[in-house]
């Protein structure tokens, strides 16, 4: 990191929020108030569609896209490295900055932060290359608990925090903690692909029988779970702004959207549909 020298130190905490898999229009029905005070909600793209290779993205310091046209793709994401003089409050950062690693939590390492991850998704477990630059970086016990995760950041006047937190609440099946598991929404086939859900080891058998398809209402029914899912965050996001020092920058976005009988598809991964790349975006500093 032979460059580092000639940067200004950081001054900001940063902090990004994932919600897993929540699309867009979700997030914008949800009516969030807390998560609006960051700035103007924006309609983003994500760089794929499914949990893992979209976090990898965004750990190499690329958040989703706005899909610009007329503009050459090397000057966009100098335009989207620049961006983090903002996030961390520095100055001298460029896509130059990020290399050789081009790997955000080992970036913000030679900067003199301090990096943690809270996930909740078992895909991007700590015995996956994700892990890779953090100093704690934790699966939680339950893959549908912000708060839990708000209630272990710490941050410290001698070194800058940085922190990833990938909230699971707004993924199938969009359960709030309360929520007992015998009440969750099953996918007939499927099911046992999430029933160790919480657990370090995702498996299960598919049926022999081919799964019914969801219905109409039944859609309508698990999308309306998605944006109550967010309105639920959007109060531990509140706790999230009272908890962090004034001198922290906040993203918040998604790693990829989800359908809901648009077209024949439900879900994410193997589907090429706009609406399983359109994200929210909003971040800044709390005024």
């Amino acid at each position: 990191m032979e460059r580092m020298g000639a940067m200004q130190p950081p001054r900001n905490n940063y902090v990004l929020v994932v919600l897993d898999s929540c699309r867009y229009d979700s997030f914008t029905k949800a009516r969030p108030t807390t998560m609006r005070k960051l700035g103007k909600v924006e309609c983003r793209w994500s760089y794929a569609s499914w949990t893992a290779p979209s976090h990898y993205n965004l750990l190499i310091g690329l958040m989703p896209h706005r899909s610009p046209k007329h503009v050459f793709a090397s000057e966009y994401y100098k335009h989207e490295f620049v961006k983090f003089n903002e996030r961390l409050g520095s100055d001298g950062i460029e896509f130059r900055s990020f290399v050789p690693t081009l790997y955000l939590p080992q970036f913000l390492s030679g900067l003199g932060y301090r990096t943690h991850a809270r996930v909740s998704l078992p895909v991007i477990n700590p015995r996956t290359i994700l892990n890779n630059g953090f100093d704690t970086y934790k699966l939680m016990p339950k893959h549908n608990d912000m708060r839990a995760m708000v209630a272990e950041m710490k941050f410290s006047c001698e070194r800058p925090a940085f922190y990833l937190l990938n909230v699971g609440e707004t993924h199938y099946p969009y359960a709030l903690p309360d929520e007992p598991p015998e009440d969750w929404p099953r996918i007939s086939g499927v099911h046992g692909v999430f029933k160790h859900l919480d657990e370090q080891v995702v498996g299960g058998k598919l049926s022999r029988k081919k799964p019914k398809f969801f219905n109409t209402r039944q859609m309508e029914t698990l999308r309306q779970r998605q944006i109550d899912a967010v309105r639920h965050v959007d109060r531990v996001v509140e706790e999230l702004f009272d908890l962090v020092p004034k001198n922290t920058y906040i993203t918040i976005t998604s790693d990829h959207g989800e359908l809901f009988g648009e077209d024949g598809y439900f879900g994410h991964g193997p589907i090429q549909h706009e609406k399983v790349w359109e994200v929210p975006f909003v971040e800044g500093k709390l005024r």
